[in-house]
């Protein structure tokens, strides 16, 4: 937020009363309720980073990924209805978020199967969600069941400069991104899936009117321009004296809490992190490892076996592992909140 505030108005966007009203955007386009600025905002962006392949790929725009996940699971699956629901999976530990949203609707398209470490593969259709970089622990992740009838979908939430090395531009079948993670902006509730197969793309955009009748093209223009500005301030640098290019910004701020936070747990010896390696960054060339936006916690007292429990009870409020198949002695914190919020928890997490 304070970023934003210091680009001022450069970021501001103007929409006039009598723009927007239809529900088309591009008739032409398989996604048609995709807005072309914001289409173009996109590939301008993931060219810049070069995080992901977009030429010859269809984007497909989602309010949030959520939606997206969703429409993901009815595109691979729905071509070919099965006589069972097909199993999801995951590795653990996965997305809190990954069965409830799987199960939500109680399709009989598709269903949460767990662990993808447990998963039985018997050569059967299944669905495995591979998170890169992992939420919540950070972790590289690829696909762990490998099985010839298997399809994936990889969530690359996270996969910007600010968190990881970006060490080449991913190429998968379905790829899926969000606003809230790349720009900060959770409110604008916009994510967008990069995606090879037009039929795919085809069946996700099917769901998605099918769901909400597109997506706002409002929403879509604010994440257009914030996107432009985000590539402006690396691009046309004497244009924002004053204001670091973002990436550089979002980097900094990261890799501050992150020494702050590894202090805070070599001094509190109740607790560990997770250890990632150090790669180099081809936008940045930097070399430097993962600085997630979550911290995936152990507890090591020995009294302790609920480390979510025991935190609360020291005023830190986390999310405990068993909503991410994992022991209760893990827990995911925020490393995302306010300046004022993230200063107090590295004080008082030493002080338990």
């Amino acid at each position: 937020e304070n970023y934003w505030r210091r680009v001022g108005d450069r970021s501001t966007v103007t929409i006039p009363g009598w723009k927007f009203i239809s529900y088309f955007s591009d008739v032409g386009n398989i996604c048609w309720f995709l807005e072309p600025e914001f289409a173009a905002a996109i590939t301008r962006l993931h060219r810049l980073v070069g995080n992901a392949v977009t030429a010859d790929r269809h984007i497909v725009v989602g309010t949030g990924s959520s939606q997206l996940i969703q429409a993901a699971l009815y595109a691979v699956v729905s071509p070919d209805p099965p006589p069972t629901p097909v199993p999801v999976v995951s590795a653990a530990p996965y997305y809190s978020s990954y069965p409830l949203i799987v199960d939500l609707l109680k399709s009989r398209l598709y269903g949460w199967g767990g662990c993808a470490r447990e998963f039985q593969d018997d050569g059967e259709a299944f669905v495995e969600l591979v998170t890169y970089p992992n939420n919540p622990d950070g972790a590289m992740r690829k696909s762990v069941v490998n099985g010839s009838r298997g399809i994936l979908i990889h969530d690359l939430a996270y996969y910007w400069p600010q968190y990881v090395p970006i060490v080449s531009p991913a190429d998968h079948d379905v790829m899926l991104f969000t606003v809230s993670k790349s720009t900060g902006h959770a409110g604008t509730r916009l994510g967008w899936a990069v995606v090879k197969d037009p039929e795919i793309a085809r069946k996700m955009t099917e769901f998605i009117i099918l769901n909400t009748i597109g997506v706002s093209k409002d929403s879509q223009h604010r994440a257009a321009k914030i996107i432009q500005v985000i590539c402006d301030t690396h691009e046309r640098r004497s244009d924002f004296r004053g204001v670091d290019p973002f990436f550089d910004h979002s980097f900094n701020s990261m890799a501050r809490r992150w020494r702050q936070l590894r202090n805070a747990v070599e001094d509190s010896n109740l607790f560990t992190l997770p250890e990632f390696p150090r790669a180099t960054c081809t936008f940045s060339g930097r070399s430097f490892s993962t600085q997630p936006a979550f911290a995936w916690v152990k507890c090591e007292a020995k009294n302790v076996d609920n480390c979510e429990r025991f935190l609360k009870q020291n005023k830190i409020l986390t999310r405990s592992g068993k909503h991410f198949g994992e022991s209760e002695k893990y827990v995911r914190i925020s490393v995302l909140p306010s300046d004022q919020v993230f200063e107090q928890f590295v004080e008082r997490l030493p002080a338990i």
